[in-house]
């Protein structure tokens, strides 16, 4: 069983290490003592609650494609975009995230991509690479 501790377990959600304590105090989630007696939750509990945080809040700011086949969708602010004449490099900050997107420069003029404008990356990959440290 995977045990994560309350600052990782904060980072993770995104919140405060106080957030986590209250949670944990509220009964919302169980800490157990890790090896070295500091205060741990059980990483699928932290995962089910992270799933019960997340929310459609963020997809719908950019009016939304209506029904998609890809899983996996960000959306954020554009920061930067980088054109020649033909392609494109389109970063967006999707919350703590960056997605770095090259695209045709027609496809940014038709979208009217430039920064301070919220857009929304979708995903669609055979090949995903997961990475882990070793425990």
């Amino acid at each position: 069983m995977t045990h994560i501790r309350i600052a990782v377990a904060a980072s993770l959600l995104g919140v405060s290490d106080d957030t986590v304590r209250r949670w944990v105090d509220a009964g919302r989630l169980h800490a157990v003592a890790d090896d070295a007696g500091r205060q741990a939750i059980d990483g699928a509990e932290l995962a089910a609650l992270a799933q019960e945080l997340a929310d459609d809040a963020l997809d719908q700011l950019d009016g939304g494609a209506g029904v998609r086949s890809a899983r996996n969708h960000l959306t954020g602010l554009v920061t930067k975009v980088l054109s020649d004449t033909v392609m494109s490099q389109v970063e967006l900050q999707c919350g703590r995230y960056r997605i770095v997107s090259l695209i045709s420069t027609e496809a940014v003029r038709e979208l009217g991509l430039e920064p301070g404008v919220v857009a929304t990356a979708v995903i669609k990959a055979t090949n995903v690479t997961i990475e882990r440290k070793r425990a």
